[in-house]
C-alpha cells in the first residue's frame, strides 16, 4: 500500500491516507506518485498530496499529522518539541544542551534549558 500526506497551505500534514498500489502502476509496471496524486484529487477534491514512506525509505520519515513537509529538502520533519531546540543538518531537533551520557533517565526542562534527572 502507498501512503500520501495531505498538506495545508503551510505544508503542515493534516491527514495521511492509504492508496492501493494498483492505482500507482504505470503501463511499464513501475509506480507513479503523480498517479496517486491524481487519484486522490479526483476522489477527495483538489489538495496538495505528497507520498510518504511507511518504512522510512524516502523523505526521511513517515509523515504524521502535524509534521512539516520541507519542499526544498524533500523531507518530512517532526514538530519542534521545544522552542529552544534547533534543527540539525539531518533534519532532527536537537536541544541546546546534549542529553547526558550516563545511565540515568532525564527529561528536558525548557525553563532552565537543561536536563532534569528523573527520580
Amino acid at each position: 500500500m502507498a501512503h500520501f500526506a495531505k498538506l495545508d497551505e503551510n505544508n503542515i500534514v493534516i491527514d495521511v491516507l492509504v492508496v492501493n498500489n494498483d492505482v500507482l502502476l504505470k503501463t511499464d509496471g513501475t509506480e507513479s506518485e503523480y498517479k496517486g496524486k491524481v487519484f486522490l484529487n479526483q476522489t477527495f477534491g483538489n489538495a496538495t498530496w505528497v507520498q510518504t514512506s511507511f518504512n522510512n525509505n524516502f523523505r526521511k520519515q513517515y509523515a504524521g499529522i502535524g509534521y512539516t513537509y520541507d519542499e526544498t529538502n524533500d523531507v518530512f520533519i517532526v514538530p519542534q518539541p521545544y522552542a529552544s531546540w534547533s534543527l540539525d543538518e539531518n533534519f532532527d531537533w536537537q536541544p541546546p544542551t546534549p542529553y547526558p551520557t550516563d545511565d540515568n533517565s532525564y527529561e528536558w526542562n525548557e525553563e532552565t534549558l537543561s536536563w532534569d534527572l528523573v527520580e
